[in-house]
């Protein structure tokens, strides 16, 4: 399935945020790229704004264009309240979580360890990026994969107790979805609700 394979830095520096980790480029260059990036910008309208959001969503959780919206709609015709069931839609996926226990250090390091087999779900090997993991379900790493240095490495000092959703078991290198978290527990800086307003207009 396509992702996006362009420049990290740039985009970071176009969204003003390292949402794709630690970004050294980010830390020079705190300012849009460009020719004009550095000087004075207009004020953004409502709508810039909204866009802006709903581009640092996608580009975080490494979702593209259709599956955004697709994921949209779904949250719109679920109970509570959209944004925030669109953010817990977004944080089911399987690579998300992957990312959340600590077994990868970035989302796009979770999605290769998904798609290279290396993580099994209730015990069976899942490859797809966008499984959709449920409250009970256990997500591990594959047995004969635990030895991996690239886990390993990830793993070593991971806190894992900064998600109360998630139950670390470290005798099965693996964790469990104990609930959907509550948007006070997400720790990305997405204002959610201008993206709802964004869609509304659409």
């Amino acid at each position: 399935m396509a992702r996006y394979t362009g420049p990290k830095s740039k985009i970071a520096r176009k969204l003003g945020e390292p949402i794709f980790g630690e970004d050294k480029v980010l830390v020079k260059k705190n300012y849009p790229p460009g020719q004009h990036g550095n000087n004075r910008r207009r004020k953004q309208s409502e709508y810039g704004l909204q866009l802006r959001e709903k581009q640092k969503a996608k580009y975080t959780y490494g979702v593209l264009e259709r599956q955004f919206r697709n994921m949209f709609e779904k949250a719109s015709s679920m109970k509570g309240v959209t944004g925030e069931v669109l953010l817990q839609l977004l944080e089911q996926r399987l690579d998300n979580v992957v990312y959340r226990l600590g077994i990868a250090r970035t989302r796009a390091a979770a999605r290769q360890l998904v798609l290279h087999r290396h993580i099994c779900v209730d015990g069976r090997v899942v490859n797809i990026p966008s499984f959709k993991v449920v409250p009970g379900h256990v997500v591990t790493v594959r047995e004969k994969s635990k030895s991996l240095e690239v886990i390993q490495d990830s793993l070593a000092g991971f806190n894992h107790s900064k998600y109360p959703w998630i139950e670390w078991d470290e005798n099965v290198k693996g964790g469990k979805l104990l609930h959907l978290p509550q948007r006070e527990d997400i720790p990305e800086n997405i204002k959610e609700q201008l993206i709802v307003e964004l869609y509304s207009k659409q």
